[in-house]
């Protein structure tokens, strides 16, 4: 049977908590009691953690895999941030009413693009369609090349989305 990775992080974290409660009610028994309240103290440390850490179980798997759950639509959210600001981008560079856009806004968009382009939790895909579509909208030289290179981003972001 494998289990998931919550289920393996959660075994692992019991282990040491059910062993530092042995170590720890040992360590109280002795002083306390000698031998014998140390065997005493450290078994009852160690079932109490043990009990404790398996009644916990469900809450904590279930933690994990909400995590999980979250991360994933956090690479969604910063992929579709990476394809709005780029989309901002190749509108400045080329607009719609010939200087409908200064250079100072260009330029912020730009800046903007290369900087979510750059951001570590992208996916890879989308971070190099993005690199793709930026390249071809700096030329600035071939709008049907740069359109085409922004629709490749966009449909590599609606790609890597869960469920499609």
């Amino acid at each position: 049977m494998e289990s998931s990775l919550a289920t393996r992080i959660h075994l692992l974290v019991a282990f040491v908590l059910v062993m530092g409660a042995v170590v720890g009610g040992a360590c109280f028994g002795l002083v306390a009691g000698g031998r014998l309240g140390a065997v005493v103290a450290a078994g009852a440390a160690g079932l109490g953690a043990g009990i404790g850490s398996f009644l916990a179980r469900r809450r904590v798997v279930s933690f994990f895999r909400l995590e999980a759950a979250v991360a994933g639509g956090y690479a969604e959210g910063i992929a579709d941030a990476a394809l709005m600001s780029i989309a901002t981008y190749h509108a400045a560079v080329f607009p719609l009413v010939p200087d409908g856009v200064s250079e100072e806004e260009r330029d912020a968009r730009r800046t903007l693009a290369y900087r979510v382009c750059a951001y570590d939790s992208l996916p890879l895909r989308v971070r190099v369609a993005a690199a793709g579509a930026v390249e071809a909208i700096d030329h600035g030289l071939d709008a049907e090349h740069a359109q085409a290179a922004a629709k490749d981003l966009t449909l590599t972001v609606y790609g890597h989305r869960a469920g499609r």
